[in-house]
This record gives C-alpha cells, sequence and structure tokens, in this order.
C-alpha cells in the first residue's frame, strides 16, 4: 500500500542507539502518535517525554491487575473468572498510565491456557482500536493519573 516500513531491532546492549533511530524516525516523518501493539520493551523516560499522552500502548490483563510480562500465564494459574485487556498512556511507570479503555471476558475450569491467550488477543483488539479512534477524535481528557472519554 505505500507505507514505509522500517525495522530497527532492540537488544539489550543496542536499545539506547535503537531508541535514537527510531526518534530520528518518528521526527523526520512528523509522528505524532505511537502505537505499541507487541512491542514488549520498556521505552526510557526521555523517550516518553518526547511524546506525553502521545504513546498509546495495549496491555495484556486488566490493569492494574498482572502488570508486566505473561499476564494471562499468571490469570491461568491463579484461576481467575475474567482477563482482561488494557489501553493505556505510556508513562516512565511500566503499565501505570493513564487508562483509555478496557474490556473483560468471563472464563472458567473449561478454559485452558490457549484459550486464555485467545481471548486476550480479541480483547486486545477492541480496546486498542477504541483507544485510538477516541484519541485521534481527541474525546480523551487525560488528567492526573485518569482519564474522561467524551461521548
Amino acid at each position: 500500500h505505500g507505507i514505509p516500513f522500517h525495522h530497527i531491532a532492540v537488544t539489550p546492549s543496542t536499545k539506547a542507539d535503537a531508541e535514537t533511530a527510531t526518534l530520528a524516525l518518528l521526527d523526520a516523518h512528523g509522528i505524532e502518535l505511537i502505537v505499541l501493539a507487541r512491542y514488549m520493551q520498556v521505552l526510557s523516560p526521555a523517550f516518553v517525554a518526547r511524546y506525553p499522552r502521545r504513546i498509546i500502548n495495549v496491555h495484556h490483563s486488566f490493569l492494574p491487575a498482572f502488570m508486566g510480562a505473561k499476564p494471562y500465564h499468571r490469570a491461568f494459574e491463579r484461576g481467575v473468572k475474567l482477563i482482561g485487556a488494557t489501553s493505556h498512556y505510556v508513562t516512565e511507570d511500566l503499565d501505570e498510565g493513564p487508562i483509555i479503555e478496557q474490556e473483560v471476558v468471563r472464563v472458567s475450569h473449561r478454559d485452558g491456557l490457549d484459550d486464555l491467550l485467545q481471548k486476550g488477543r480479541d480483547l486486545e483488539k477492541v480496546v486498542l482500536s477504541r483507544a485510538v479512534r477516541w484519541h485521534i477524535d481527541h474525546r480523551v481528557l487525560a488528567y492526573a493519573h485518569k482519564t474522561v472519554i467524551f461521548d
């Protein structure tokens, strides 16, 4: 479709250089909103500071429960009855930014880990698309550590 694609490999030893290259690309293209989906990297405070309230992340749990990696695995181990997904603005604190949208689905003892993973992926798509749409439509008012979503 003629959309530019750039791959910048990130390893622990190249993380700083990768962020510098990414910021240069974002600046060169006048990017105003960054969407993180399956990025699985923690952005540096300097990176986040360049795009305040303009980086949206989708997290594969109903935050604040199960922050960080492998939340569906931990939810399965705990035998929860609801799993969820959350879209939020990225801040310096991992998975702690103001929440834009959340959704949940019921799970039971009949659901295996693969079932939770699939149900979660479905939820992630929904909450991420809503959050991006609402942000683009200027329907999100972020204040303190919260958001208001206007109808």
